[in-house]
């Protein structure tokens, strides 16, 4: 068996088959397509058994959104092994080598993904850094009280002839919503590219418009399945991604999402933990929200990330951090910051605080509590009345909102 090597582009055939495998699914020539646009071969590693690829692990070079900024991050993706070499410890050389080099190249300061499995990823000293919410519901009881608010206009239109108006739509928006990552000309292309393989029976994905006095200020991005039942129509409608400059947009676009005729059921896969849609409805219970985690964030490099990000409120506090894979990362840190920037050096006076790498992870998007951390024993405080000064800090006025799987 090799040593973890980068792929060739021409590789990607062999790593696709394998990812299918791993996570149960067949290839798909047109799904492979578009992926092979995205694909980074240079920030991949694979390891063979003879000419047979067992092992990958790859990043996508994105921005993220964390609070009052947007810092480079590796979005790491396409992690797999085959069923044949588990328990072997090619996942941890390849995660422990991935995280080296992230480390190294001093580009960026954090890694984030989604854990098919939690349990899997804090070993390698990632925190979930957001959680979100998978909505349910029967639409026939909900409403959206009140009237619509006037001024604006809707309009249904195929997603890929407004490829560059949603584009500048979304970066307008990113700018203050911690989770959401960056899109290129191509991740547009593979986000809205339509496989009719991967639709479960449901209609072509369409895009709702919301114009305001100023032009586009909103979109929804869905499909529907048609059903019906002894009593009638029972159809679906299936949201992927709503996006909105201001409330009238994001009202006026739930208003017609939740009315659709001959709709009775409607989901939503990437809503908030502080999705506003909660407060809007006249029966909030009846959305049938369940919570999951979603983004899980590694710091790479300590000061850099935490000199990144905004704070909530003014902060000064020295944070003893141990990191077992990166041991740069290990010692003692003064942050200082606040809402309109901050910094972060080594310092060699007394700890207020101390945690693990994972716990700044769990920390960095703002949607974990500095108190709630303590509370579970995965922060401690050194001084009396530290965990109070700083908690507030690391909050932000939006949960993080991871919207879009890598």
């Amino acid at each position: 068996m090799t040593d973890a090597l980068v792929p060739r582009a021409e590789d990607f055939d062999e790593i696709s088959a394998l990812l299918a495998l791993a996570f149960h699914s067949d290839p798909d020539p047109e799904l492979q397509e578009i992926q092979r646009a995205v694909f980074e071969p240079e920030r991949s590693l694979l390891v063979r058994d003879g000419p047979t690829v067992v092992a990958h692990a790859g990043a996508y070079t994105r921005e993220l959104a964390v609070p009052g900024a947007a810092v480079p991050a590796a979005h790491v993706t396409m992690v797999g092994v085959a069923p044949t070499h588990r328990r072997r410890g090619l996942l941890t050389g390849l995660m422990r080598r991935q995280l080296r080099e992230v480390h190294d190249a001093g580009r960026e300061p954090v890694a984030v993904l989604w854990a098919s499995e939690g349990r899997i990823y804090p070993r390698f000293g990632y925190g979930l850094a957001a959680q979100h919410l998978t909505l349910t519901c029967d639409t026939a009881e909900l409403r959206l009280p009140g009237p619509a608010a006037a001024g604006g206009a809707l309009r249904l239109d195929r997603p890929a002839a407004h490829q560059t108006e949603l584009a500048r739509l979304y970066d307008r928006v990113r700018a203050g919503r911690p989770g959401w990552s960056s899109r290129n000309e191509h991740w547009w292309a593979y986000l809205l590219a339509d496989i009719k393989a991967l639709r479960d029976g449901a209609t072509e994905r369409r895009v709702l418009l919301h114009e305001g006095p100023a032009g586009l200020d909103g979109y929804a991005l869905y499909r529907t399945k048609e059903e019906w039942g002894r009593g009638g129509p029972r159809g679906e409608v299936r949201v992927d991604e709503v996006v909105a400059a201001d409330p009238a947009a994001y009202a006026a676009l739930w208003r017609l999402l939740l009315s659709i005729d001959l709709t009775r059921r409607l989901s939503f896969r990437a809503a908030a933990v502080d999705e506003p849609l909660l407060w809007l409805v006249n029966e909030p219970g009846r959305l049938g929200a369940v919570l999951s985690d979603a983004l899980w964030v590694r710091i790479v490099d300590v000061p850099a990330a935490l000199a990144a990000r905004r704070y909530a409120a003014d902060v000064d506090v020295i944070i003893d951090v141990t990191d077992e894979l990166l041991p740069e990362n290990t010692g003692r840190w003064r942050l200082a910051g606040g809402p309109s920037g901050a910094t972060c050096g080594a310092t060699t006076a007394p700890a207020q605080l101390a945690c693990d790498v994972r716990a700044l992870g769990d920390l960095y998007l703002g949607g974990a509590g500095l108190g709630a951390l303590a509370a579970a024993g995965r922060v401690r405080e050194l001084v009396p009345g530290a965990l109070a000064a700083a908690g507030p800090a690391f909050g932000w006025h939006r949960a993080p909102a991871p919207m879009e799987v890598f």
